[in-house]
């Protein structure tokens, strides 16, 4: 973070968050006839759910994921620009609106990209994006270059987003998996703060000196991601995924959008992931400023209620996520959220900074497993040919929440100060509480084989 008189902006570029994602349907078990192991599962791959562990080689390739996750949580930020660039709040605010320009364009080539390219494509596309935005930032170009280098890191974002979570989000124990997934993303975005914290407040450091330190990142991303998934080519996903290309003829977006019931829960998804996309990005993006204007917190410990958040965020989506499917994700989301809106409640109300660091920990303890848990709840309320349409658009749809939601904040606490931040979370909440329970139940849904 910055020096006393410096804001500090924590940004999200995604979303995360956003799995499953974008114009995608998982990889079966057929997929990986071309490595060592062999599967002897159907030749249609759905009769049997693959294992994080089970063929071999999916051992190798959780890790690449993992790592990736890992680097996408710690490039959802950016640091110390405020100051350095003398920028406005609304004017800072674009550093949210540029990745939704990359992820929206991954939204519309990612199945292009998977039936041409395969899952290599993703794994040297994604970290190469990465690679490319996290060098122009070491250079520390002017502030509008580096809104476009947020485009790129967007892209990248956003084709490993959707192709690691429909891979994972298809293998046996998704709920757990996913948690374990977007705990990985939520440790990224803990560490971010915590070393740019160092570097730029307690070693006087340039903001841009933290992209080194991401850019060797983006490297290790590249090798493993381009050495496990070599053999994932386009021909390897095309003959894996033919019965569900012809699946997909007979429904598709059109349907997923517009043909009851599955428009309900496309809709009610979509508003979801939006809401909670805002809700988190807006958060763990203003939090740092809110502290320090506010409730008056140094540079540094108003850095760590950052890393409070994102450690919230984190143990969340691991513990919570193992408690989800016994409890069921219908009342369990619900509950989420509830209590999420109460810790708010104490960081709105209460005029004290160590109250207020704790609830917004707990605030992000309770978000964390409400990403993972939507995309469970969309692979159980809709039948297998709608997947790939429904969780693409929701995605794509979600994720321009993590843009919009937080430039409303920033353009409102430019005119009315960022004390603006809790009642707006707290509102956006509400909404998501709202839409959360329109889903209809799962058991009087019928699920496709």
């Amino acid at each position: 973070m910055t020096s006393t008189s410096t804001s500090t902006c924590v940004v999200q570029q995604h979303s995360h968050d956003a799995p499953n994602h974008i114009m995608l349907e998982a990889m079966p078990p057929s997929q990986h006839s071309t490595d060592d192991t062999t599967s002897n599962e159907p030749p249609d791959g759905f009769s049997a759910l693959e294992k994080w562990n089970h063929p071999r080689i999916n051992v190798y390739r959780s890790f690449a994921t993992f790592w990736s996750f890992l680097v996408m949580g710690s490039n959802d930020a950016a640091y110390g620009l405020e100051t350095y660039y003398n920028l406005s709040y609304t004017i800072v605010s674009l550093i949210f609106l540029s990745p939704l320009v990359g992820y929206t364009l991954a939204a519309f080539l990612n199945h292009r990209i998977h039936t041409s390219l395969g899952q290599r494509g993703v794994a040297l596309l994604g970290p190469g994006c990465h690679l490319i935005a996290y060098v122009v930032n070491c250079l520390h170009p002017p502030y509008p270059v580096l809104v476009v280098s947020f485009i790129f890191a967007g892209f990248g974002n956003g084709l490993e987003d959707a192709a690691w979570n429909a891979w994972i989000g298809n293998m046996a124990n998704a709920n757990e998996l996913l948690g374990l997934l977007h705990g990985v993303y939520g440790l990224g975005a803990v560490l971010a703060p915590l070393i740019a914290t160092s570097m730029i407040a307690q070693a006087h450091m340039p903001w841009f000196h933290f992209y080194y330190v991401m850019v060797g990142c983006a490297v290790v991303e590249l090798a493993t991601c381009s050495a496990c998934f070599w053999k994932a080519t386009g021909a390897v996903f095309r003959a894996a995924n033919s019965h569900s290309i012809e699946e997909n003829k007979k429904g598709g977006l059109r349907d997923a959008l517009f043909k009851r019931p599955s428009a309900r829960v496309t809709w009610l998804c979509s508003l979801f992931l939006l809401g909670y996309v805002g809700c988190e990005v807006a958060l763990g993006g203003w939090i740092v400023t809110f502290m320090i204007r506010v409730r008056h917190g140094g540079a540094f410990a108003s850095g760590m209620t950052a890393t409070g958040f994102w450690l919230g965020i984190t143990v969340g989506r691991i513990i919570l996520g193992f408690v989800t499917p016994r409890v069921g994700e219908k009342l369990a989301i619900a509950g989420y959220i509830l209590l999420s809106m109460a810790c708010g409640l104490v960081l709105w109300l209460v005029p004290q900074f160590y109250a207020s660091a704790v609830a917004v920990s707990l605030q992000g303890f309770f978000l964390g497993p409400l990403f993972p848990g939507a995309v469970v709840m969309v692979t159980k309320l809709l039948p297998r040919h709608l997947h790939v349409s429904s969780i693409g658009f929701c995605a794509a749809f979600g994720g321009s929440g993590a843009a919009i939601l937080p430039f409303a904040v920033g353009a409102l606490a430019q005119a009315k100060g960022v004390q603006v931040l809790q009642p707006f979370i707290i509102a956006l909440s509400g909404a998501i509480f709202l839409a959360w329970l329109g889903l209809p139940r799962v058991s009087k849904v019928q699920r496709s084989e």
